[in-house]
């Protein structure tokens, strides 16, 4: 077992768990606009041997998420869509001003940058702002880590059937064994809300909400490792010991992000 990742793990989950239940509402928008930066600037620095993209645009989008709650709630989607058009406005007014030494290929990863990272972490403290999105959050958390964990000891022990040369260490085992170990954390943490809580939350709809998540979060693991085989690097940096870059911790966070949100809401 690699010491650096479970005392990294060891470490961490107490200041993120810390963060997410203390933390008000702009503390937190503060804390994942940090996390976008470091993980865009990952991703940037990461593509810059096969594209330039424009980096100014993606680090002004992440610190935006600062003022997330600033936002009226009933504005905020229609906020959030006009952006997007708004960044391609600008990216291609990039192209034109800088005499084509900006290409279509640099704007699109710029542009893919800003969607995979800013926007689908940005749903993380939007649904935290939401009535009991701070209980709530910790399915996200659950889903993409729990996943994670009991990937990585099942998958070590009884894993023998690869999934895909992207990612040659993850098997069949791993991923059916993550879901499972997900699920279980989903169920007993639902019990706790139940009975300490004072919520009322179906256990036929979290349990599907739970595996759905769970497989989302996965492929974010796989997807974020196709960036990583096209540019020839095997972490995004060394940031944390024994578990690499920010964008390597967080790839399904960021993947299960959207989704959960528009789940959650159901319960």
């Amino acid at each position: 077992m690699n010491m650096k990742r479970v005392a990294t793990a060891l470490i961490g989950f107490p200041i993120v768990a810390c963060a997410l239940v203390f933390g008000n509402k702009y503390v937190i928008d503060s804390i994942f606009a940090i996390t976008a930066l470091c993980a865009l600037y990952e991703y940037n620095h990461a593509l810059k041997l096969k594209a330039k993209p424009i980096q100014w645009i993606g680090y002004l989008a992440c610190v935006l998420i600062c003022f997330i709650h600033i936002i009226p709630v009933q504005y905020l989607v229609n906020i959030i869509g006009i952006l997007i058009p708004t960044t391609v406005l600008v990216l291609f007014l990039h192209v034109i001003f800088s005499n084509m030494k900006t290409n279509i290929v640099d704007i699109a990863l710029t542009l893919f940058g800003i969607c995979y990272i800013v926007i689908f972490l940005l749903f993380i403290p939007i649904l935290m702002g939401r009535p009991n999105g701070k209980l709530l959050v910790w399915y996200i958390i659950f889903a993409a880590w729990g996943t994670d964990v009991f990937a990585y000891f099942v998958g070590k022990k009884f894993g023998k059937h690869k999934i895909s040369p992207v990612s040659p260490k993850k098997s069949i085992e791993g991923c059916i064994g993550g879901t499972a170990g997900s699920l279980v954390c989903a169920v007993l943490y639902t019990i706790f809300l139940n009975t300490q809580c004072g919520m009322d939350i179906n256990y036929l709809i979290i349990c599907p909400i739970a595996i759905v998540l769970s497989l989302i979060g996965q492929i974010g693991d796989f997807s974020a490792s196709t960036i990583k085989r096209f540019v020839n690097i095997k972490d995004y940096s060394n940031l944390f010991p024994g578990h690499g870059g920010m964008l390597d911790r967080i790839d399904s966070v960021i993947f299960i992000a959207p989704f959960a949100y528009f789940l959650l809401m159901l319960i």
